[in-house]
């Protein structure tokens, strides 16, 4: 059995196209060509505006002219991320997916239902000639991913609807009313270089094996940031003598780190000393997190040393940034039970050509003046180590509205369909119903889906009873949609 065989079968073949179609944040081009002469060969309205958001729309069904108009929304792009080792280009290779019981995965890399599901259910009900529904549009956004750009560059009156469901979620079950407002922080340390010290013997030290993840839905969940680790290791051996050479960890803003490795040198006189005392951190950290991340390793290898080191004062100045800065949740919210408030994510590290030590952070919060807070912490941390930090992307959180009629309606489906109501719930991951709410402020709007586990990450799964659900409970809000008054 594949995917194409699994029920709802009209969602599922769209998803199972869609992972045919290389699409990590900012190499759309293939899925949105794909969009576009899906549309034409289904005989469905489709524009591209300027920022690349393809844009759908439908005529009602009969009888259902005055009902109010939608939006369907989801994003085409997929975070890129393999397990070590796997070969995999993301910008030729087709996602290849697996049935393990009641659950859909990829091949050792992100499977990409965040959001592929989401689109797969608007083309769905796009192509659907039994689907009842009022006005319909479908807006599916560009690099939500790495920088909302999709949202940010949307025109005001593009969209027409009253009310705007928004397809990325990942339980299902929950409606989410509200999320996190997020920015992007980048730490530029500025280091000089001087010729390897004489009698120096360089090493590469990898850690891997951690579960990594989605930096919003999984920051709380206790999973270990590789290059924290990384340098916690390294701050134990700094005083023998100790420069670094390079150091490389995480790849993505959104994603907790998995792998980091960092090229060091030291005297070869302490070379047993200092790879005794390396194996003995990665034994305190494995007893401190092998519930969580029982797969996590540390291993060294020597390689040939580099003509140039990091100067010791800066090789220490590194390090001592990284072991002081600020990581994970930081505060829990007061307002909704067991909701992270604010936390921070230190995503990439990496020295560069340019003698910079960089240092790319994603901060998100509910709370505008905590998120600007944590990020004045990051601007005074990078001044302290006399260098600079650049903050960007900055986006909103979105304010639950309680009284909407789109959440009292949606509410009332559900329990008819399922017998039971919906959990009512915010989310910690930004989504772009806040940047939409700002430019369409009176526009209603409730995120769901599927229910999706690890994504962000190679262990990424969709649970495929709740995708039936979702697309069921999809069409029925869709023909529930009440009147215009």
């Amino acid at each position: 059995m594949t995917i194409k065989d699994l029920e709802p079968k009209e969602l599922w073949s769209n998803f199972d196209a869609l992972t045919k179609c290389p699409r990590p944040s900012k190499h759309e081009e293939a899925v949105r060509e794909y969009l576009v002469s899906w549309a034409k060969k289904n005989k469905i309205a489709c524009r591209v505006d300027g920022v690349g958001n393809v844009i759908l729309s439908k005529a009602a069904t009969k009888g259902m002219e005055k009902v109010r108009p939608v939006v369907l929304q989801a994003h085409m792009d997929m975070v890129p991320q393999a397990r070590a080792g796997k070969k995999h280009d993301f910008l030729k290779d087709p996602i290849k997916t697996k049935i393990v019981g009641d659950w859909v995965y990829a091949d050792d890399t992100t499977l990409g239902a965040d959001d592929g599901m989401g689109v797969a259910a608007i083309m769905a009900v796009f192509a659907s000639k039994t689907v009842k529904h009022g006005p319909l549009e479908a807006l599916i956004t560009t690099d939500e991913e790495t920088g909302m750009t999709g949202a940010f560059g949307l025109k005001k009156g593009e969209l027409k609807g009253d009310y705007l469901l928004n397809l990325d979620s990942e339980t299902e079950g929950e409606l989410y009313v509200g999320c996190a407002g997020g920015v992007d922080a980048t730490l530029r340390i500025p280091y000089s270089t001087e010729k390897a010290p004489k009698g120096y013997v360089a090493y590469k030290v990898t850690l891997g094996g951690l579960k990594g993840g989605h930096s919003g839905m999984e920051i709380n969940t206790g999973r270990a940031n590789v290059n924290k680790l990384l340098f916690r290791h390294l701050r134990w051996v700094a005083e023998c003598g100790l420069r670094l050479i390079s150091v490389e960890g995480g790849n993505m803003r959104n994603a907790i780190p998995r792998d980091a490795e960092a090229v060091i040198a030291f005297p070869k006189e302490h070379t047993a000393c200092i790879l005794k005392e390396l194996d003995k951190v990665a034994g305190w950290v494995k007893k401190e997190i092998g519930k969580v991340e029982p797969d996590f390793f540390m291993k060294y290898e020597k390689v040939r040393l580099n003509p140039t080191v990091i100067s010791a004062a800066d090789t220490q100045k590194i390090i001592n940034l990284m072991m002081v800065a600020p990581n994970g949740v930081i505060r829990m919210s007061k307002d909704m039970e067991g909701l992270v408030e604010t936390s921070l994510n230190l995503a990439i590290v990496k020295t560069g050509s340019n003698k910079a030590f960089t240092v790319q952070a994603l901060l998100r919060s509910s709370v505008d003046s905590a998120k600007e807070a944590l990020a004045e912490r990051l601007v005074c941390l990078a001044e302290m180590a006399g260098g600079k930090c650049q903050l960007t992307g900055a986006y909103p959180g979105w304010k639950p509205n309680m009284d909407s009629q789109l959440l009292k309606t949606m509410k009332q489906t559900y329990k008819k369909l399922y017998k039971k109501e919906p959990a009512v719930v915010a989310i910690h991951a930004g989504l772009e119903c806040g940047l939409l709410g700002g430019k369409y402020p009176d526009m209603e709007m409730i995120s769901f889906g599927p229910t999706l586990e690890s994504p962000h990450s190679p262990d990424e799964r969709c649970y495929i009873p709740s995708a039936k659900k979702f697309y069921d409970y999809l069409v029925a809000t869709l023909a529930a949609i009440p009147t215009k008054k």
